[in-house]
């Protein structure tokens, strides 16, 4: 399998199914295509129609968006959500609340690995949505974490979801209380999410729009 990217630095997206494919020791190569350069889309395109990254290549089939490679790869890995029904129904939740949700929190604290911001991009909107993804985490943390640190104990692909808000936190210096500070620090301890880290810190390019903060 072939995993194409975009910048680590920026690409939130293209971070959730590389993280969950190290984590579950899932065997693939990665294809990096920086973006918003000259000739991105034209390849970009030749991979994924949807023009888009992160996009999965496995044979003859491309599977596009973040959250459906995800769940593509727990078909043949299903430890990547939790064996109980109804973790695994909250698993799903919160996964599907972070892919179509967070607008305000995307827009004024995208991600930038590089930088450090603390009390940029706080909104009351950004600090709101902020609140509720501490309490997402809070919940199931007390309901499902008691096998381990992680949002469900184990490392799921609630957590992919999630690492790019840890990420989004650490930048932008979000004050957490006590038990999202241990679960946030748990994932940036994870080898692959330190791998990402530094090799988001040797990019050299730059993209204007996700440098630009008031």
């Amino acid at each position: 399998m072939k995993l194409v990217i975009g910048n680590k630095n920026y690409s939130s997206w293209s971070l959730r199914p590389w993280l969950a494919m190290k984590v579950a020791g899932i065997a693939f190569e990665e294809e990096r295509i920086p973006l918003y350069l000259p000739e991105s889309k034209a390849r970009i395109l030749a991979v994924n129609p949807a023009g888009k990254v992160p996009c999965l290549v496995d044979g003859a089939l491309r599977v596009w968006d973040s959250l459906s490679i995800l769940e593509y790869l727990a078909e043949t890995h299903p430890q990547l959500w939790p064996a109980d029904r109804a973790a695994r129904a909250l698993a799903r939740s919160v996964s599907a609340e972070m892919h179509s949700g967070f607008a305000q929190l995307r827009t004024h604290m995208s991600m930038n690995i590089r930088r450090s911001l603390p009390g940029r991009g706080r909104t009351p909107e950004s600090l709101a949505e902020a609140a509720r993804i501490m309490a997402l985490w809070s919940d199931c943390r007390a309901r499902h974490g008691a096998g381990g640190p992680f949002l469900f104990g184990a490392f799921s692909n609630a957590d992919a979801m999630y690492a790019p808000v840890v990420l989004r936190f650490r930048t932008y210096a979000v004050e957490l209380p006590p038990d999202c500070d241990a679960y946030a620090q748990a994932v940036l301890a994870l080898p692959a999410m330190r791998e990402w880290i530094a090799a988001a810190e040797r990019e050299t390019e730059s993209i204007p729009q996700f440098e630009q903060y008031p």
